[in-house]
């Protein structure tokens, strides 16, 4: 064994296979695999096989496309075949929620390049013969989709990796990987030391205590899943005989399961809401092809509803019962990156549908590696977007959470509940006192709307329908009425968030934004510092604010700030609460080494309240000796101002575009500001807002957001980030890249549209948008705005397209609507309201 490589990957599955492939590939020869047993002998080997491209998640859908594409080509590539049955797949729908969900997921696969077709209930006994179509609506298919055999598609992996020049070393044990001082990794194995350069975690079970090797509590673990296997069937065989195609993939979504043919027999796998976490502290040292007991018992109602949809399942017997464990993460997407704090250590865990993701995953990951960057947002994937607060208790709830929740309908205002509430506001009580339904971001709770006193849905409602999953609303905690019903149109909150819109516009509200992410940069090096790392010119002033950008090298948008000068060296950076731990991790890989510059992370030491509204000023001024005219103290500044006996960093800037201040304040301090503006604002009508009433009125101001409209796919002048990109002050990160992208031409651009035609669904992102017949674009975000009166939707498209007045189409729900480009910030577009 060598004792130097440049990559050393860890973990000889499906996904490690993979991301050694591609790392050669990409011409990167002296790359290193270690496998403590055999190739697949963790979960690859137990695997169904399954290759579904539905996934509603742009990054994950990105990644299951390019796998499909790829497994083919592979086999073609070293001449070993990879059991790559195209046998298409379908997915039956039994409620209109179902279908909605399917008519929303078909505009994504248009934007992504997924063919996925519409089926009626005869089409599906057509293709699918031992199907009772009794209650199915429709169906949707994917005739590229199908199944595949692991443990060939991973030794073809192999295959094509070694005549790369990659190396794979199975029966070896990493037992220890420590970082020195020069940056480079040593990986220490039962057979030797390597030092490399980068280190990529795919240890799959393992990849808990493969991240406490490096301090690392990795966000992943498995929970159990179970598939049948039947004895053969007189009709399949029949069917063979007399050779009939495959019947497919049959996915009856409502029931939590899936079946196909297997040797003549059908296999059946649900996923059942009681399916427990497994090797919480990892698997034994000797663990290799390893399976649980089964637990038929637990899959009742699953095999109920099977027989019931295809009753030859009632007529075989059970072969096999295969329990295996599948890697999860709390939100059921793989972990795909960078991992925090440490340099050139990557992760490709929690794959719930690896052998399904383990080319698009292993691509990805080794452009990021090699390149530097991904080439499509990975953001969905990123292992940051989890927090410290995702530790063992946590994951044994999210990730049982995300296993029972595969096949429920993912509505786009879904707020799941496990393992919550877990970060709370001071104001938490308070807001909970006042009507606020919350949701959740990075593990705080937070108000996305507020429901009157006494409001409650009652059952007739709900209107659930009569099948296994049919989940429609956030399990009630603590004796809570259910106050939301989900939906992909508008639904019961919608005519709330609307009042709350209008009380902003009309008098005064308050909203939390506690979980935003909060950052101080200090040090004699700092401005010099974030002057070369953002777009924008650091204000020399204190009590100046701007808005800038980090932009990856070749000029995407990788994070936004507002960055307050709070003195001539020292320096407050406020960015999206999802974001803290990505922003801070690419902050902070960014510092000098000469301790010029210092970073702290200080959101927890921070609340938020935005204060907005054309009687914010008269509010505020009753609980404060400030002078907050406009010319002591004008938009886009901040100051350090009393609220009472409190005190706060008061910011003159808002998401929402109406008179206010964001006031930052001392989170201890929290309750009592809270208390004081709510005693004075009380004559004003001053009530508490949400974050759906701020989404929408964003959107009215077309502000942007991350990974929506701005992301590492686009230019940040793509994104009409113009005004906040200063070409006049010296070189910043991506500047070059930003310059080149632009001489070369750009593909898309950002425009505000109205949406014509609008009852009941809005546009939500994600959606198809047409001139003509050619698809030219994608909205990013929609919704309705309610101090403009209109359906809108922001959307990236093709530059020739984006003048005001252009027309063009949109596909909501399947529906194509009549759309027309409008200018920029329909509501207030002279800021008069911000600067009055």
């Amino acid at each position: 064994m060598k004792s130097h490589a440049r990559v050393v990957v860890i973990g000889g599955g499906v996904v490690g296979v993979s991301t050694l492939y591609h790392l050669a590939k990409l011409g990167w020869s002296d790359v290193m695999l270690l496998e403590r047993k055999e190739l697949t002998s963790g979960s690859t080997w137990h695997a169904a096989g399954l290759l579904p491209l539905f996934n509603l998640s742009y990054s994950v859908g990105q990644l299951h496309k390019y796998s499909v594409g790829f497994y083919p080509a592979l086999e073609a590539e070293t001449g070993q075949s990879v059991g790559f049955r195209r046998v298409s797949n379908i997915r039956l729908a039994c409620t209109a929620d179902r279908m909605d969900e399917y008519r929303y997921y078909a505009g994504v696969a248009r934007t992504i390049g997924v063919d996925v077709r519409f089926l009626t209930p005869e089409q599906v006994k057509a293709i699918w013969p031992l199907c009772n179509i009794d209650g199915v609506i429709g169906a949707i298919q994917h005739p590229d989709d199908g199944y595949i055999q692991p443990a060939d598609l991973t030794q073809a992996l192999a295959t094509g990796a070694r005549r790369l020049g990659a190396t794979i070393h199975r029966h070896t044990a990493v037992t220890a990987i420590e970082q020195a001082a020069s940056g480079e990794w040593k990986v220490t194995t039962d057979k030797g030391e390597i030092v490399c350069e980068h280190v990529v975690s795919a240890s799959g079970n393992f990849a808990r205590r493969t991240g406490a090797m490096v301090g690392l509590d990795i966000p992943v673990m498995p929970v159990e899943h179970q598939y049948l296997v039947t004895e053969t069937h007189p009709d399949i065989l029949a069917r063979r005989a007399q050779g009939l195609p495959e019947m497919g993939v049959l996915r009856e979504s409502d029931a939590s399961y899936y079946m196909r043919e297997e040797a003549g027999g059908l296999l059946l796998g649900p996923y059942e809401a009681s399916a427990p976490v497994c090797y919480v502290d990892g698997p034994g040292p000797d663990s290799e092809n390893e399976l649980f007991q089964g637990d038929i018992d637990r899959l009742g109602p699953y095999l109920d509803a099977a027989i019931a949809r295809v009753p030859a399942f009632a007529e075989v017997g059970i072969k096999r019962v295969y329990n295996g464990a599948i890697a999860y993460s709390p939100d059921g997407s793989p972990i795909v990156g960078p991992a925090w704090e440490l340099k050139n250590f990557w992760l490709n865990e929690g794959h719930s549908f690896g052998v399904t993701a383990a080319g698009g995953a292993g691509w990805q990951l080794a452009q990021w590696i090699v390149e530097g960057e991904p080439s499509i947002d990975m953001m969905g994937v990123d292992p940051r977007r989890f927090g410290p607060y995702a530790t063992r208790g946590y994951l044994k709830e999210k990730n049982e959470e995300a296993y029972a929740k595969v096949f429920t309908v993912h509505y786009p205002d879904e707020e799941r509940t496990a393992g919550r509430p877990l970060k709370r506001a001071p104001c938490y009580d308070r807001m909970k006192a006042k009507g606020a339904v919350f949701g959740s971001v990075f593990g705080w709770e937070r108000p996305n709307w507020f429901a009157p006193p006494g409001y409650s849905l009652s059952e007739a409602d709900l209107a659930k329908p009569d099948v296994i999953l049919n989940e429609n609303h956030p399990e009630p905690r603590d004796g809570e009425p259910i106050r939301e019903k989900w939906s992909f149109r508008r639904s019961n909150y919608f005519e709330h968030v609307g009042a709350e819109c209008r009380h902003v516009h009309g008098q005064v509200g308050l909203l939390d934004m506690t979980a935003f992410a909060k950052f101080e940069v200090s040090g004699p090096g700092a401005r010099a510092w974030l002057d070369g790392l953002l777009t924008n010119k650091v204000p020399r002033s204190p009590g100046r604010l701007v808005l800038s950008y980090l932009l990856t090298a070749r000029g995407g948008v990788r994070s936004e700030f507002s960055v307050f000068t709070l003195g001539p060296s020292r320096f407050y950076l406020v960015s999206a609460g999802a974001l803290e731990r990505h922003d801070f991790d690419y902050l902070s890989k960014a510092l000098p080494t000469d301790g010029s510059v210092k970073l702290d992370k200080v959101t927890t030491q921070y609340g938020v309240f935005v204060l907005a509204g054309p009687k914010s000023r008269e509010l505020l001024a009753r609980i404060t000796d400030a002078d907050l005219s406009n010319a002591a103290f004008p938009w886009l500044t901040g100051k350090i101002i009393n609220v009472g006996a409190a005190t706060t960093r008061a910011l003159r800037v808002n998401f929402v575009g109406e008179l206010g201040w964001e006031l930052h304040h001392p989170i201890e301090m929290q309750n009592a500001i809270f208390d004081r503006l709510f005693e004075a604002g009380a004559d004003l009508g001053l009530k508490p807002f949400g974050i759906r009433a701020m989404d929408s009125m964003r959107l009215e101001k077309s502000y942007k957001l991350i990974p929506r409209e701005l992301s590492i796919e686009y230019a940040a002048l793509e994104s009409g980030l113009d005004r906040f990109v200063s070409f006049k002050k010296g070189d910043f990160l991506g500047r070059a890249g930003l310059e080149a992208w632009r001489e070369r031409g750009f593909a898309n651009r950002a425009v505000t549209l109205e949406v014509f035609g609008v009852t009941d669904a809005d546009a939500r992102g994600s959606e198809p948008i047409y001139f003509g017949d050619e698809l030219i674009g994608r909205a990013t975000s929609g919704g309705f705005g309610w101090r403009t009166g209109k359906s809108l939707a922001l959307a990236m498209v093709r530059p020739d397209l984006v003048e005001p007045g252009q027309d063009l189409t949109i596909s909501i729900l399947g529906k194509p609507h009549p759309a027309r480009v409008i200018a920029d910030s329909p509501f207030d577009p002279e800021n008069l309201a911000l600067k009055g």
